[in-house]
């Protein structure tokens, strides 16, 4: 590290192993526009520190579920109007995901109390399973 506080730039084997990634992704990332590394005179790929924030970043975001176009898209834009779009219909899927996450688990629990010898005898079970009509 310098002493100016700066960071030296990283190969990106170092930058797959900070992050618990294999080379592979980093690599994967470059390709769809989510990275745009600095290269070196021999072409390899060097990751400074703005590098390393897109990547916490990007790792972040599919933790929260987001896909990498919506990743991308989030990225790219400098619209916040833009972005609150984005985030908007992120925060639809995200909800949906969750009330269908819901009613499994209900589902699941529900089995999960039944002493049926055949779960799908349970009229509880069955009235669980049943279509909405």
């Amino acid at each position: 590290m310098k002493s100016s506080g700066a960071m030296a730039a990283m190969a990106i084997g170092e930058v797959a192993q900070r992050f618990g990634l294999a080379t592979h992704v980093l690599r994967h990332w470059e390709t769809v526009g989510l990275l745009h590394p600095a290269r070196d005179t021999a072409g390899r790929r060097r990751y400074g520190e703005a590098d390393l924030i897109r990547v916490a970043v990007i790792l972040r975001a599919k933790e929260a579920g987001l896909g990498l176009d919506t990743i991308r898209a989030l990225t790219a834009t400098t619209e916040p109007a833009a972005r609150r779009d984005i985030l908007r219909r992120e925060a639809e899927t995200l909800r949906s995901r969750i009330a269908a996450a819901r009613d499994s688990l209900a589902l699941v629990e529900c089995a999960l109390g039944c002493e049926h010898d055949d779960l799908t005898r349970c009229p509880h079970y069955r009235q669980r399973v049943a279509p909405e009509g």
